[in-house]
């Protein structure tokens, strides 16, 4: 059966059939608006087309060649469970064998590929989005997961209702790995510094897992807001959102703790506030990370998006230490490949997915492992704060990631638009804030750089109805707001471009 394409068309057949709203199947995973009593926004997706999802994804197991086992997992919201449920009675009926191991993250459901030896993985998960928002996360290939090839097959599978039902399905529940997982995070691992770590959880599913994590680790742990709720009374679980770090950065300075964690809902993502409250974009943590790794493992490569700080190519200690940098696209995805196709040490994402390759970790987007490696990093330097690590960076201003509202069907005719006229701009010799365009990067959207390393990014969200503005400038904030307002200045002519979610 074809699923209906749209929201709900009436609610007899909201109740007797699929749906699936086709924007749902995103470059790299899967996520739509399943409703919410408090929002009067109608669902895109009910529980019989998340089960012809799991039809479609055991069909595309098959038709792989992959062998047709896979791992199952869901986040802590209302009604994760029942989606994970629905979407594992559509994989047996297509002759897959489903692994479940209950609540957890995404880096337990991807540690799990590697424990159980499994290699086909299904995460319940809208991460950090508020409540009211599912999705899922998958992947065939440990350690990476679905790019847009296998996610165009598997929309074209499931929307044109091509999924095969075959005998051979079954169901086991397995039961330790969350405990597996959390032991392995802390394997080997001693800091002989007593640091003092405020563990930022925003309510979400890293609550049960990151505190007594970093805890085993031999860190002082002060849990904030890691009780589940998945309604996040106080703050998305967000480690890009001020509102969450500048929550983080009070009890950092409240408790005198040498360093603030914030992890993001589904615990994939990190982000960091050091012991003066100085909130610091995970790129910056990127470089930091960079700087310590490339002194252990010299001539390292790191793979970073195009979000990512422009001092990756210019950072000294990067230069001595022999590391080479690519820029790449933006997407848990697109950096996990990259980082294992380009035989990288780790990939860094300004949203906070960092990448750690053996032997520092398995390839995957983990939070605490990300955490971990600051730890690591800080304990190595007893003499020094995370402040005075930060401080010996080359200076630049980064502006946080701002997203405005733009739908799903018009954000990339809208980027389209903004290429052509930063595209314009340079062949005509135009100035940016009194200087010229020296290059484009246009992989993900367009990320324009100037004459002396400042640049601005625009580009369409991944995974939501946004799109997404970042700038650097290499000499003060006031030139940082100076190109902000010239990408503003050209969004403007766009009216599908609603609202900033925030302002430099």
């Amino acid at each position: 059966m074809k699923p209906l394409a749209s929201a709900r068309p009436n609610s007899w057949d909201f109740e007797t059939r699929p749906v699936i709203k086709p924007t749902g199947f995103r470059e790299y995973d899967a996520r739509w608006w399943f409703g919410n009593p408090a929002d009067p926004r109608e669902p895109e997706l009910n529980l019989y087309g998340v089960q012809l999802l799991g039809l479609g994804l055991g069909t595309l197991i098959h038709e792989l060649g992959i062998e047709p086992r896979i791992v199952t997992c869901n986040d802590f919201r209302a009604y994760s469970l029942g989606v994970k449920q629905a979407l594992e009675l559509g994989l047996m009926s297509a002759g897959i064998e489903v692994n479940d191991i209950g609540l957890g993250l995404s880096p337990t459901a991807y540690f799990a590929q590697f424990d159980l030896g499994i290699s086909c993985v299904a995460m319940v998960t809208a991460s950090h989005n508020s409540n009211g928002w599912t999705g899922v996360k998958m992947g065939v290939e440990p350690p990476l997961t679905f790019g847009p090839d296998e996610m165009g097959r598997l929309k074209e599978i499931v929307l044109e209702g091509q999924g095969i039902t075959r005998a051979g399905g079954a169901y086991r529940r397995v039961e330790g790995v969350a405990e597996r997982y959390l032991a392995d995070l802390s394997d080997g691992v001693r800091l002989t510094r007593k640091l003092k770590v405020v563990a930022a959880c925003g309510n979400g599913t890293a609550g049960a897992f990151a505190p007594q994590a970093l805890a085993a680790m031999g860190a002082e742990v002060i849990p904030l807001d890691c009780e589940l709720d998945h309604s996040f009374p106080r703050y998305n679980p967000n480690p890009e959102d001020m509102k969450m770090l500048h929550v983080l950065r009070d009890a950092v300075l409240e408790h005198d703790a040498d360093l603030g964690l914030a992890f993001d809902g589904d615990g994939d993502r990190c982000g960091v506030v050091d012991n003066e409250g100085e909130e610091i974009f995970a790129d910056k943590i990127g470089l930091m990370l960079a700087r310590d790794l490339s002194g252990r493992f010299p001539e390292a490569t790191f793979v970073v998006d195009v979000k990512s700080t422009g001092l990756f190519l210019t950072d000294p200690v990067l230069k001595q230490n022999g590391a080479k940098t690519l820029y790449w696209k933006t997407g848990h995805s697109y950096i996990k490949r990259k980082s294992k196709e380009a035989g990288a040490l780790a990939g860094f994402e300004k949203s906070g997915h960092f990448f750690m390759q053996p032997p520092v970790g398995r390839g995957y987007d983990d939070g605490i492992v990300a955490a971990r490696s600051v730890l690591q990093m800080l304990d190595a330097v007893p003499s020094k704060s995370m402040a005075d690590l930060r401080r010996e960076l080359p200076v630049s201003f980064t502006s946080p990631t701002m997203s405005p509202k733009c739908t799903d069907e018009e954000k990339y005719d809208v980027v389209d638009a903004i290429v052509a006229t930063y595209t314009r701009a340079m062949e005509a010799g135009e100035t940016i804030a009194g200087r010229k365009i020296a290059e484009m990067i246009t992989v993900n959207g367009v990320r324009f750089i100037l004459e002396d390393g400042s640049w601005g990014l625009v580009r369409a969200s991944s995974n939501t109805p946004n799109l997404v503005i970042v700038v650097e400038s290499m000499t003060s904030p006031d030139d940082m707001k100076a190109i902000f307002a010239d990408i503003q200045a050209r969004l403007s002519s766009q009216k599908a471009v609603g609202d900033f979610d925030q302002q430099i």
